[in-house]
């Protein structure tokens, strides 16, 4: 059992085989990767010397709140610190 991932040489061609194995992909890394604790050696083919790695796979970045809702859920809008901003209030088109 494998104590740290260990990421994979594996062909386009052979992801899915790796896949039905059980390796993981790795989007950050844009490699495969075979999880901790699981046996590396049906994986054997894709490691090529492949040293094992003691790195996590990237995390998922946090879900970013659509505009619409952010500004309702917290209740507070935070303007532009731009000097001469000027906020679009509806009445005049704002080409003019």
């Amino acid at each position: 059992m494998a104590k740290t991932i260990t990421y994979l040489n594996v062909p386009y061609a052979e992801k899915d085989q790796a896949k039905a194995l059980g390796a993981r992909w790795d989007a950050a890394n844009k490699k495969w990767y075979a999880p901790l604790g699981k046996d590396i050696e049906p994986f054997a083919r894709w490691l090529n010397g492949a040293p094992i790695s003691t790195a996590q796979p990237a995390a998922k970045p946090a879900p970013r709140p659509s505009e619409a809702s952010a500004g309702q859920a917290s209740g507070v809008f935070t303007y532009p610190t731009i000097a001469d901003f000027v906020a679009y209030d509806g009445e005049q088109p704002p080409w003019d």
